[in-house]
């Protein structure tokens, strides 16, 4: 805890320990030991955890210790620490998804990436605290570079524990911006895939929502990723992740298309110097950038998503619907005041105007990829900012609608399908501000490249 710089932090990074595990200089058991003792050094403040299984977790670390041992890992992350966001159903820890209305709820069933990670040989510590059924009421967990402030939402936990040095790698999952902006405001690296890229299994009543890892560096978090694709696959019907099975090469943009979002206009002060002091760098260093005065395609891009907001709102708002209802018939008081409010909107909608947001969807997907000729790739901002300060609701207020910070930087991705990295390579006002890197859909693998080359040959911008 204390003052971030995205040039002095120094993430857990399992891949580096991994030669060590061959030649028998560490292993994944002790490992698992020095995370446990940061998790009881930290978690008092932090809070990340909703659930942890200690037993478990031991006893797979010795498992595959042996298989180090015995020079027979299951893969790469065979004996990685990784939470898993309490949306998704794990066999041995309860699922209560941060909701009072599924307190208790103990399916006993692997979500499908759950699944492939364990035929990884990764070790699932525990479930990570999420916002109430991966909305917008928060939970308890704080930002792990300052407890006044959110850590973001809805993959508080899984952002905040891979933050806090607690483990190497966490799975978030994404509907607005559920990935990367916490990911940005803890200091992580995160991927959100092209929709569909990993198996969601229980998890695809929405048609936005994707998992993705969190993690201390590209390295493990692309290898996370590509290890649950290759066993699960994507959601139904879908090709799933594609890329090679080791973290993709570092790759210099040639040309970048700056996006600004409707979030531009409020962004304050600070953080735009920033951002705008990145992309002078990354001018130094030979990048071309586009931005939306340069070329009438960019113009319109940034028009087919200047209420992303309101489009991807409208959207989830619908499609979640009677779930949260159903919860509701049965106990009053199974969602919280803010959650009822969500739904209240979404049940205000007509079938109308639900098609009407499909639409806006479909045209922004389309001047998206008119742009694709233009450049390699789009990079932005993955946060508006610095975490925001959150105290919890006051009595006789309205509502705080963003108790995790605003998703304005996010919904496109999210609404245009797109995979999105997030890299740590700004502080402003001694907290972490991620910066994205957006693909076209499938270009996974090509958009990590991209921003490795970024975090490897960019000087960061502390403030």
């Amino acid at each position: 805890m204390g003052q971030y710089s995205p040039r002095e932090f120094h993430a857990l990074r399992w891949h580096e320990s991994v030669p060590r595990f061959a030649a028998g200089a560490d292993t994944p058991r002790a490992w698992l030991e020095r995370c446990l003792e940061t998790i009881a050094a930290r978690e008092p403040v932090v809070r990340a955890w909703a659930a942890l299984n200690e037993a478990g977790a031991r006893a797979a670390a010795d498992a595959s210790t042996a298989r180090w041992r015995e020079g027979r890992p299951l893969s790469p992350i065979d004996g990685m620490p990784i939470g898993i966001k309490d949306l998704l159903e794990t066999r041995d820890m309860p699922t209560e998804m941060g909701c009072a209305g599924y307190r208790g709820h103990f399916p006993k069933r692997d979500n499908a990436a759950v699944w492939a990670l364990r035929q990884a040989g990764a070790v699932v510590l525990g479930k990570t605290v999420t916002t109430e059924l991966g909305g917008s009421h928060p939970g308890p967990t704080t930002n792990p570079f300052d407890p006044a402030r959110t850590p973001g939402g809805s993959s508080s936990g899984s952002a905040a524990a891979v933050g806090a040095r607690m483990v190497p790698a966490a799975i978030g999952t994404q509907v607005g911006g559920s990935i990367i902006r916490p990911a940005a405001y803890c200091g992580n690296v995160a991927l959100k895939p092209s929709q569909g890229g990993i198996n969601r299994g229980e998890r695809q009543a929405t048609s936005q929502s994707t998992h993705g890892p969190h993690a201390g560096c590209i390295e493990d978090m692309w290898q996370v990723a590509i290890e649950i694709a290759m066993r699960c696959g994507g959601d139904r019907g879908m090709p799933g992740l594609m890329g090679p099975a080791v973290p993709p090469a570092a790759a210099k943009p040639e040309r970048l298309i700056v996006m600004e979002t409707e979030g531009w206009a409020a962004l304050d002060a600070a953080s735009r110097a920033a951002f705008e002091t990145l992309l002078e760098r990354l001018q130094a260093a030979g990048v071309t950038l586009l931005r939306r005065r340069d070329h009438p395609l960019i113009e319109a891009f940034e028009a087919g998503i200047a209420e992303g907001r309101a489009i991807c709102g409208a959207i989830t708002g619908w499609e979640n619907r009677w779930g949260q209802r159903n919860l509701l018939d049965q106990d009053p008081e199974a969602i919280s005041p803010r959650g009822k409010a969500v739904l209240a909107r979404a049940e205000a909608m007509t079938h109308s105007d639900y098609q009407a947001a499909l639409a806006r969807r479909e045209e922004a997907q389309a001047r998206f990829i008119r742009i694709a000729p233009l450049a390699d790739a789009v990079i932005a901002l993955a946060c508006p900012g610095p975490a925001p300060v959150w105290s919890g609701d006051q009595p006789g207020e309205p509502l705080d609608p963003r108790p995790t910070g605003d998703f304005v930087f996010n919904a496109p991705s999210s609404m245009l399908f797109a995979p999105a990295v997030t890299i740590p390579l700004l502080a402003v006002g001694g907290m972490p501000v991620g910066v994205q890197v957006m693909g076209q859909i499938h270009q996974d693998a090509r958009v990590t490249g991209l921003a490795r080359w970024m975090l490897e040959n960019i000087d960061p911008i502390s403030g």
